[in-house]
């Protein structure tokens, strides 16, 4: 037990703390308010206060808990809102009211409610870490699966079905003679990585229901993305959309230091939305962490290690998880502002020079993997992170050292936000290089689509390239074959790129749907070739009433597109090759 010698804002400097170690949490005063010991010089510890310091006193006492940050991991995650230190919103909303007091104290899992437990295992059963003994049903979506804690082994001596709290016990282990008693929960800290038996590398299409992204920059399951640009080009509404309509089994938003109300927004329409596959609520497969703006700074970065150890316990059971964070821009920022206070030596604009490797240690979290325990299963974490460089700026550090670890970047352009272009992702700055990893996947689903994706990106890269000579001479000094290339390319960014978040129909389009459009608008290409080189003008073809048709595409309901598209496809032919106009 020490006492405050100074404080300065989010920083506290204790004396009397012989024992303490480094990222040991601690409670500050009378309020017991949260912090983590972040540096030990002699028998003064630097504490980095998770909570609001204003009114603390020297002499104030500062109590060590004698264990690092960590996350409570059991049934009653799922649909639940922390903040950025896994305290649970609802409960604090409930017990305290809208307005939080500093220091309130709630328990991220309910130690009331009783949870149904079956068990998989019976008594005399070898097991070890990570086996599943038992399964709760959280949801309608997520079957809770009870695992042996890590570390952990030996011959199952009472297992017990029924209705318990996560504090109960429900099975006995021995091992050398030593009986250990396992709950419905455990714990782990949030900055070590929970262990697995092998990598591998990602695989499988992460569908998002984003066109641009399924289609054209893919991000396969257990990869790094992330989703750079300025101010309102559309950093939340792509997170969200990716925490909507992913078809992963849970789906965890950090909201790291962005406004309240957008973080409100995520929670009033998560309520309401219905997942395309099952028809149940989005929320019975979601995780909340709330450290938005107007929350203490400095728990930006235990909200987004809380969240990726969440991701990797729910992997751990075998699920694909997508964790998206908004954003780590925040989480930088708080990082600079931690290593002025401490003077530490400053990296490029100020931010520490280690910035780069907590960013990685983040990331690299991230993964497909082979779980430990039996059954044998596997599991993947998928993140997406968004960056906020200041006026858009590329170069800035942040986004520097996020592009040295991701595989995929969404780069968001200001001047199509400027047009109304959504999502904003500039398909000539964006990348993916899951490519390979999905090609299976989408060889078993669309033969054709390597060959139509790549089409349609030479099309968009041969419109940039004949921009600057529109801009001399104009489009109409151009031949004719350039002329529907230009056509072509805008009913590509138009009428595929571009889609509605906020429209009942085009905010999800199944991978089917988006290679069938994409095909319609390649083959309106080769039909208008044809009937180009017999002599047909480009106006001809420009008020072809396929051309208002496919722009329609969108509107059409995913179960039914199939059938749509091919009557399209059949009056196209006649109307480009024959030349019969079809109303």
């Amino acid at each position: 037990m020490g006492k405050i010698w100074r404080v300065s804002g989010p920083l506290v400097i204790a004396d009397d703390m012989k024992g303490s170690q480094v990222y040991e949490v601690v409670e500050i005063g009378e309020e017991g308010l949260v912090g983590e010991i972040v540096g030990l010089e002699g028998n003064k510890a630097i504490i980095q206060a998770h909570e609001d310091t204003q009114g603390l006193k020297v002499g104030e006492v500062v109590r060590g808990t004698g264990s690092v940050l960590s996350a409570e991991l059991g049934p009653g995650l799922v649909g639940s809102i922390y903040d950025g230190l896994q305290k649970s919103l609802l409960t604090l909303g409930e017990n305290i009211g809208p307005f939080i007091k500093r220091g309130a104290k709630a328990s991220a899992l309910p130690r009331d409610k009783k949870w149904q437990f079956t068990p998989k295992v019976k008594v005399g059963d070898a097991v070890s870490q990570g086996d599943i003994i038992g399964l709760v049903p959280e949801t309608n979506l997520i079957e809770h699966r009870i695992m042996v804690p890590l570390g952990i082994k030996g011959t199952i001596k009472e297992i017990r079905r029924g209705d318990y709290t996560v504090e109960e016990p429900v099975a006995w282990i021995e091992h050398d003679g030593e009986v250990k008693e396992l709950t419905l929960m455990q714990e782990w800290p949030v900055r070590k990585p929970r262990p697995y038996k092998q990598r591998s590398d990602p695989s499988g299409l992460l569908t998002t229901g984003m066109r641009i992204l399924d289609y054209m920059f893919p991000l396969a399951l257990g990869g790094k993305a992330s989703i750079p640009g300025g101010f309102g080009t559309g950093k939340t509404v792509a997170l969200q959309q990716l925490a909507r309509w992913a078809q992963t089994h849970l789906n965890i938003y950090v909201g790291c230091g962005e406004r309240g109300n957008e973080m409100a927004d995520v929670l009033t329409s998560f309520r309401e939305l219905k997942d395309p596959n099952t028809g149940r609520l989005l929320q019975e497969k979601e995780i909340f962490i709330a450290n938005t703006s107007n929350m203490p700074v400095v728990a930006r970065e235990a909200s987004i290690f809380v969240g990726i150890t969440m991701a990797e316990y729910f992997r751990d059971m075998g699920y694909d998880i997508l964790l998206v964070a908004d954003s780590t821009s925040r989480w930088a920022e708080a990082m600079r502002e931690m290593s002025g206070r401490l003077e530490e030596m400053p990296g490029e604009e100020g931010f520490p020079s280690y910035m780069g490797s907590r960013l990685s240690s983040f990331y690299e979290r991230a993964g497909m993997v082979e779980c430990l325990g039996n059954p044998e299963r596997k599991g993947s974490v998928t993140v997406a992170g968004a960056v906020s460089p200041p006026g858009a700026d590329f170069s800035e550090p942040v986004t520097q050292n996020t592009l040295r670890i991701i595989d995929a970047l969404y780069a968001l352009d200001v001047s199509l936000a400027n047009k109304r272009h959504f999502p904003a992702i500039n398909w000539l700055t964006s990348y993916s290089l899951y490519v390979d990893a999905v090609k299976d996947w989408w060889n078993e689903h669309d033969p054709g689509w390597e060959n139509t994706r790549a089409s349609a990106l030479k099309v968009l890269q041969q419109e940039a390239e004949l921009e600057e000579i529109v801009r001399l001479i104009g489009p109409e000094a151009l031949p004719e074959g350039d002329k529907l290339l230009l056509l072509t390319a805008r009913m590509i960014r138009e009428d595929f790129l571009q889609q509605s978040s906020y429209h009942e129909v085009d905010t999800y389009c199944t991978p089917a749907k988006a290679g069938l459009m994409l095909k319609t608008i390649m083959k309106f290409y080769e039909l208008a070739q044809e009937m180009s080189n017999s002599g047909a003008g480009i106006e001809s073809i420009r008020s072809s009433p396929m051309v208002y048709r496919i722009s329609r595409m969108k509107d059409i309901p995913n179960d039914a597109f199939e059938q749509r598209v091919k009557e399209l496809w059949s009056e196209m032919e006649q109307s480009l090759v024959t030349g019969k106009r079809v109303p």
